[in-house]
C-alpha cells in the first residue's frame, strides 16, 4: 500500500478527530517528556484505534516516538466500554463527561471519584475503590456501598429509587459505577451533588464527597396527544420529548381508574421503522380526582432521530385486583377475584406438627398456559400467601403488606398435585424463621392477591403526530 492509498484509506474512518488529535497531542507531549506511561488494559470496541495501529504497521510509519504517542494516548471511553455503556462512550467523545479525580481515604479505604456525566434522566458516576476493602465483611471480589445522596438518610432517598451499581475487579481494587435517575420534575443543567458514603463493605467511614453535575442544555418537543382505552379505564397522554446529547426523555400522563393499575410502555416505532425502548419510569406526580387515579411519568428512550415525523406507541395495562381474605376457622372456602375470571377453592386445611399444608385448586385459568407459564405461576405461589395473626391485620400496609415479626408467614413451599386441573398445596413452616406467636387456625387470617396470576394485558398500539411532521 502506498502513501496515497494510505490517506485515502484514513480518510473513510469514521472517527471523532477532535478527541484522537488531543489524545495524540497529549501522547507527544509525554514521550517528549521521556515519562514511563503505565500499559492500560485495552477493552474491545474502540475499532478506530485498531484500525490506525494497523495501517501505521502495515505502511511502515513505525518510529521510537509514535510508538511512545500510542502508549500515551488516552483511551477514549475506556471506562464506559468496561462498563458497556455506550452512552457514556458517545458523551466522552463530545467532551460531555466531567473528569472528577477526587480522593478520600477512611479507615485505611481509599475511594476515589473518576468521571460523571448527566444526560437527559441518567446521572451516572464512575469510580475506584482500594484493595484494603477486602478487610470488610463481604466475600473476596464483593464490593458493597451503604451510600446517601443530597444529605438524604437512609432508603427515604430519592436518588435510591432505581439506582444500580456495576463493579469491576482492577489491579489494586475495584472499579465501580453508579447509575441514578434524576428524581426531580424539574431538571437542573448544573447542580452540586453531594455524596456521603457511610460504610463499604461494613467498614464504617465517612466519604463526602461534593460532585459537580452538567449536561447541556434539554431541548424540548412538546407533543399534548391522548390515547383513552374506555373498556380498560384507562388514559394516556404524550406530553413532550426532552432530547439531550446522547438520549431522550418521555413524559406523559396517566389515568386509571383502578387504584394500582399501572401502565407501560414497552416500545415505539416511527414512520421511518426505528424502534424506540424506554427504560424505569420516574414518577413526577400523582393524585387522585374524580375520573381516576392520575400521575406523570418522565423516562429515558432511545434518542429521538431529528427528522422524525410520527411515533407510534405499544402501551402495557397491569391490572391489580383487590387482595382476598378469610379466618381460618373453616376447613373449607373459596376466594373469588374482583375483577378477574379467576377463583381458587380452598379443599383443606391440615395442621401436622409445625406445619400447616393448604390443599387448593384454581378455577378460571386458561387450558393453554405454557410450561413456560406454568412454572411462573407455581414460583408465584409462593410469595402470593399471607398468613397473619388477626390482631394484627389492622397493621399490615395494602400497599407495602411487609411481613410482620412473630405475627405473620409469607413463605411456603409448593406442590404441584395436578397440573392440569391446577391442583397444588402449599406447606407453611409454622416454627421457621417467620411465625406466628401462640399459633392457632381460628385466629390466623390467610390473605391472597390474585393480580400477579394473570399477564399484563397489551393494549392497541396508537400514534401521535410530532410537531412539524405530516401524516
Amino acid at each position: 500500500m502506498d502513501n496515497k492509498e494510505v490517506k485515502s484509506a484514513i480518510d473513510k474512518i469514521d472517527v471523532p478527530k477532535e478527541k484522537v488529535f488531543k489524545a495524540i497531542d497529549k501522547g507527544l507531549k509525554m514521550a517528549g517528556q521521556g515519562g514511563k506511561a503505565k500499559k492500560k488494559k485495552i477493552f474491545a470496541g474502540l475499532a478506530t484505534a485498531a484500525v490506525l495501529l494497523g495501517i501505521t504497521v502495515a505502511s511502515g510509519f513505525i518510529n521510537p516516538t509514535m510508538n511512545k504517542v500510542l502508549a500515551n494516548a488516552p483511551l477514549i471511553g475506556g471506562i464506559f466500554q468496561e462498563f458497556d455503556d455506550s452512552m457514556g462512550v458517545e458523551l466522552e467523545t463530545q467532551d460531555a463527561v466531567t473528569e472528577l479525580n477526587q480522593s478520600i481515604t477512611e479507615n485505611g479505604v481509599t475511594v476515589r471519584l473518576t468521571k460523571a456525566y448527566f444526560d437527559g434522566n441518567v446521572v451516572s458516576i464512575t469510580g475506584f475503590v482500594d484493595k484494603s476493602v477486602e478487610k470488610g465483611h463481604n466475600e473476596k471480589g464483593e464490593v458493597s456501598f451503604d451510600v446517601n445522596f443530597e444529605h438524604n438518610k437512609g432508603d427515604n432517598d430519592p436518588w435510591l429509587n432505581g439506582q444500580s451499581t456495576d463493579i469491576r475487579k482492577v489491579e489494586g481494587g475495584y472499579n465501580f459505577q453508579w447509575k441514578m435517575e434524576y428524581p426531580y420534575k424539574s431538571i437542573k443543567d448544573n447542580f452540586t451533588l453531594p455524596i456521603t458514603i457511610h460504610y463499604i463493605n461494613g467498614i464504617k467511614g465517612d466519604w463526602d464527597f461534593d460532585i459537580p453535575i452538567q449536561q447541556e442544555k434539554n431541548s424540548t418537543l412538546a407533543i399534548l396527544q391522548e390515547q383513552e382505552y374506555l373498556a380498560d379505564g384507562v388514559k394516556i397522554r404524550i406530553k413532550e420529548i426532552l432530547t439531550a446529547q446522547a438520549s431522550s426523555s418521555l413524559i406523559y400522563d396517566t389515568v386509571e381508574k383502578y387504584k394500582g393499575d399501572d401502565i407501560y410502555i414497552l416500545k415505539a416505532i416511527d414512520n421511518k421503522g426505528k424502534v424506540y425502548r424506554f427504560g424505569n419510569r420516574t414518577l413526577l406526580e400523582e393524585s387522585v380526582k374524580e375520573d381516576g387515579y392520575h400521575s406523570t411519568a418522565r423516562t429515558k428512550m432511545t434518542k429521538l432521530n431529528s427528522n422524525t415525523t410520527s411515533l407510534t406507541f405499544y402501551p402495557q395495562l397491569s391490572i391489580s385486583d383487590p387482595k382476598v381474605q378469610q379466618l381460618l376457622d373453616k376447613k373449607s372456602f373459596a376466594f373469588k377475584s374482583e375483577r378477574l375470571n379467576l377463583g381458587l377453592k380452598v379443599n383443606e386445611i391440615t395442621k401436622k406438627g409445625t406445619e400447616l399444608v393448604i390443599d387448593y385448586k384454581f378455577t378460571g385459568l386458561s387450558k393453554e398456559l405454557s410450561k413456560h407459564q406454568l412454572d411462573l405461576f407455581e414460583n408465584n405461589l409462593k410469595y402470593e400467601f399471607l398468613l397473619v395473626d388477626k390482631e394484627y391485620i389492622g397493621v399490615i400496609d395494602s400497599e407495602n403488606p411487609v411481613p410482620l415479626k412473630n405475627h405473620s408467614i409469607s413463605m411456603n413451599k409448593v406442590k404441584t398435585i395436578n397440573k392440569k386441573t391446577a391442583h397444588f398445596q402449599s406447606t407453611f413452616d409454622l416454627n421457621g424463621e417467620e411465625k406466628i406467636e401462640n399459633f392457632k387456625l381460628e385466629n390466623t387470617i390467610l390473605l391472597f392477591n390474585f393480580s400477579s396470576f394473570v399477564p399484563s394485558k397489551e393494549l392497541k398500539p396508537f400514534t401521535v403526530v410530532l410537531p412539524g411532521g405530516n401524516e
